[in-house]
């Protein structure tokens, strides 16, 4: 009998360990491929803002699954057929926005997970073919994020973070500083409440994730962040114009 995929994510994070992501526009199977072999724990494929849809789900989870990483979903909205169908194509993770509410982070939890954790649609699903009691195994395996990311989830996280079976309370800068009237995630009163909601998270016991950099990242993880994500067009930039720089230097 086969066995489900072992969620790299979630096993690293039920050790305490953390987590690196990789994100941005442009992750097709062979930049997936390509990233594969440098270590990373998961990859992050955009079905909200980009343009990953369903048809695409099945193959780009594949190229995760041959790299051992974790394929985690940001879905376009928070409905039960948009998580179940997401997971049954074969994403090991979902991450839903715009979660403000303890009510709306129980109905992620219904969505994703199987009786008797939740009302997932019945269904084999790709990552389940020839599993043995796969409901159970989905339940233990697949990883739920939600995203804190208006002020209003801030001003309700403590019962948000109440509620069970939630793995990652992902704090996102940019629409949290776009509901506090910023659209410059750097702005200090975006930085702070950044932090401040990162703080709640850790201090609850639970597993805070957020965006960083190369810049940022050390000072993430000390706040006790275990799930990071990261861009990687800042990595071609940076070494785009690193490039250059050399080519106009060396032709002077």
């Amino acid at each position: 009998m086969a066995q489900i995929r072992i969620n790299r994510a979630k096993q690293k994070l039920a050790a305490g360990q953390v987590v690196s992501t990789v994100t941005g526009p442009g992750l097709d199977t062979d930049l997936i491929d390509l990233l594969g072999p440098v270590g990373f724990d998961a990859i992050w494929l955009e079905a909200e803002h980009g343009p990953v849809d369903y048809g695409d789900i099945p193959d780009l989870t594949r190229a995760c699954d041959l790299w051992g990483m974790t394929s985690i979903v940001r879905v376009n909205r928070n409905e039960p057929g948009v998580i179940y169908r997401t997971l049954d194509l074969g994403a090991q993770a979902i991450v839903v926005p715009h979660v403000n509410t303890a009510d709306e982070a129980r109905a992620v939890v219904a969505a994703a997970k199987f009786h008797p954790v939740g009302q997932r649609g019945i269904f084999t699903s790709r990552q389940g073919y020839g599993v043995d009691d796969f409901t159970a195994a989905a339940n233990a395996q697949s990883l739920v994020v939600v995203l804190i990311e208006d002020i209003a989830a801030v001003n309700n996280l403590a019962e948000i973070l109440a509620v069970e079976h939630i793995d990652v309370f992902y704090v996102a800068p940019g629409d949290l500083g776009q509901s506090l009237g910023y659209v410059d995630r750097t702005h200090p009163e975006v930085l702070q409440t950044v932090e401040r909601a990162l703080e709640t998270i850790v201090q609850a016991g639970r597993i805070a994730g957020t965006l960083v950099t190369e810049q940022t990242v050390a000072g993430y993880l000390k706040m006790g962040v275990r799930f990071t994500s990261t861009g990687w067009t800042t990595w071609m930039e940076s070494g785009a114009r690193g490039f250059l720089a050399q080519v106009a230097a060396a032709a002077i």
